[in-house]
């Protein structure tokens, strides 16, 4: 997703790229990547304004924005996502293009996952690795969505599943008389854990069904 920093109204557009991720041991994470619900914060020391600039990250994990050659400061949007909230900030050296990973520590990620369709029954088999000791799992979910962008609300199908544990998980979802399903010409399936306290919930990659 792409998002330009204008800084004073006087300059030209910036022409220079940041491009990013957000990563848990090298690996890029699943999120929600509509409604701009998961926002990185940039700051540029040295302007008369002093306000943030929204960086909006997809449903992949990754970011990117226009801005002016300088140095900014990266932060994670306070109470905002499926990780631990240290916000801590991260300097960039923005001149040309740019690129960098923003290291979070995720409550749980998703491993191993495998989604099908088989007639009208939805099966997601996943691995839900915890990684804070002291997190605790509100509900996981399953999704289907007629589009690629699948999240617990762009989607025609979901089913919560409470009282769940880490581990190998094997859940599955009847979608017969959904007639958005049936009449859909693609669809596309994920699984979602939303944490106990946070905001958004962790998800697969996106896998197309049909």
């Amino acid at each position: 997703m792409m998002f330009t920093a204008c800084g004073l109204d006087n300059y030209d557009a910036p022409q220079s790229e940041l491009h990013g991720r957000i990563t848990y041991n090298g690996q890029t994470l699943g999120l929600r990547g509509t409604g701009e619900a998961v926002q990185l914060q940039l700051y540029q020391d040295g302007y008369e304004l002093r306000d943030h600039i929204p960086v909006y990250v997809g449903q992949d994990g990754t970011f990117s924005a226009k801005l002016f050659d300088g140095e900014y400061k990266l932060v994670t949007r306070n109470q905002n996502g499926p990780w631990v909230n240290s916000r801590d900030t991260t300097v960039i050296k923005v001149n040309g293009t740019t690129t960098v990973d923003i290291q979070v520590t995720p409550y749980f990620t998703i491993s191993d996952a495998n989604i099908t369709l088989n007639g009208s029954q939805l099966n997601g088999t996943f691995t839900v690795n915890q990684i804070v000791e002291t997190a605790n799992i509100d509900y996981v979910m399953l999704l289907v969505s007629k589009t690629h962008f699948v999240d617990d609300v762009s989607y025609i199908a979901r089913e919560d599943f409470r009282d769940v544990g880490t581990g190998a998980l094997n859940l599955s979802m009847n979608l017969s008389g959904n007639q958005q399903v049936a009449s859909a010409k693609a669809l596309f399936g994920r699984v979602g854990v939303r944490t106990v306290g946070a905001d958004q919930a962790i998800y697969s990659d996106v896998v197309r069904l049909r």
